[in-house]
This record gives C-alpha cells, structure tokens and sequence, in this order.
C-alpha cells in the first residue's frame, strides 16, 4: 500500500513538473518573438559626441575648488597627494593645535592637521618639528598592519 501511494505521488511530481516546465518554454518563446519585433533606435540623424584633447593643459570642466565630486581635499591636477610625494614645508601653531604646510606633486602648498585624508593614508599627529603619516593603503589595497611614515624638518629651516 504505501510503495504504491509512493508511486502515485512521484509520478504526480513529474507530471507537474513536466506541465510546469512546458509551460515555461512556451512564455519564453513568446518573450523571444517579442524581442525580435523591437528595433534598435535610429541614431544616424544625431550630432556627433563632444571630445576635448586637452593637449597637456588643465582640464577647464575640473572643479578647482576640489569640492562636490570632482575631486577631494588630497587631490591635485596631475595625480593624487600621496605620503610619498608630499614634501613637508612647515608646521604652524593655532589656537586649535598644528597645521602642516605639505607641499604636492606639482609644488602646490596644502594646509592639513591632524586627521586630513591623503591617497594612501592620513595624517596621525603632528608636533613643533615633525608630521606623522599613517599609511593605510599601498598602490589602492589595503594593508594589514598600517605603517607609521615620520616626516620632519630639517634644523636649519626651523
């Protein structure tokens, strides 16, 4: 009694999943023609695509304030400042602590403290003679461990 109950079932199961199934191809088919009506648009009567060549001169659309979303506080003209390629001038004290003068890449000066974001890193801590770096990230990964880069004034520019 119950191999054959057993039976009646499975084949109940595989005659719904047969139905279901050509059920299913028969949607898809239609869903296929519906497909082949449809035409691409004619994009033969629009005007060409803007293109600018800057030709090594700055890119006029850039944001030179580096607010919103074209750039960030970190970012100059010909790349990003990066640990590596920051060059600390001085360090001046305000009322609210240090401020490094970091100069970029491009000679640019950049006013950062304590926690102001570069490419690979930020700025841990500052003092009266050196800017603590502490770098997050190498070539766009992050690391495991961060490392702690030391850039100081030389005695003679204090």
């Amino acid at each position: 009694m119950k191999k054959t109950l057993l039976l009646i079932m499975i084949m109940t199961l595989v005659g719904a999943l047969g139905f279901f199934s050509n059920n299913l191809g028969r949607e898809l088919q239609k869903t296929d023609q519906q497909a082949t009506v449809m035409t691409a648009p004619d994009l033969s009567n629009l005007p060409p695509r803007a293109y600018y060549d800057p030709g090594g001169r700055r890119d006029p659309f850039k944001d030179l304030l580096g607010g919103g979303k074209g750039g960030s506080r970190g970012q100059t003209e010909g790349g990003q400042l990066s640990i590596a390629n920051a060059t600390l001038v001085g360090i001046v004290k305000t009322q609210r602590g240090f401020v490094a003068i970091i100069s970029g890449p491009q000679q640019m000066p950049y006013f950062l403290k304590i926690g102001d974001k570069v490419s690979d890193g930020y700025i841990f801590d500052i003092n009266h003679s050196q800017v603590i770096f502490r770098k997050t990230h190498e070539r766009g990964f992050p690391l495991m461990r961060p490392i702690n880069v030391v850039k100081e004034i030389n005695p003679e520019e204090r």
